[in-house]
């Protein structure tokens, strides 16, 4: 399992959809263990659901967890 902090870089409001996109947050030493080999990182969304959408505040951190799925 690998977890990293992302915040909120930029929301679009496209309509029909929200996208959001969401780049590592360094703030206060946040991913240090692996900023210096990964130091570049985005995670983008485009959410149609309004109420899942308002749940990513621009500027707002978030921890993300990376686990590895056992095969069916």
């Amino acid at each position: 399992m690998v977890t990293a902090k992302f915040k909120v870089s930029r929301r679009s409001e496209m309509g029909w959809a929200t996208e959001i996109e969401l780049t590592p947050d360094y703030a206060q030493g946040r991913n240090a263990e692996w900023a210096e080999a990964t130091p570049a990182g985005m995670i983008r969304l485009t959410i149609k659901n309004e109420l899942a959408a308002k749940q990513f505040t621009e500027g707002a951190a978030y921890t993300v967890t990376f686990e590895i799925d056992p095969p069916s």
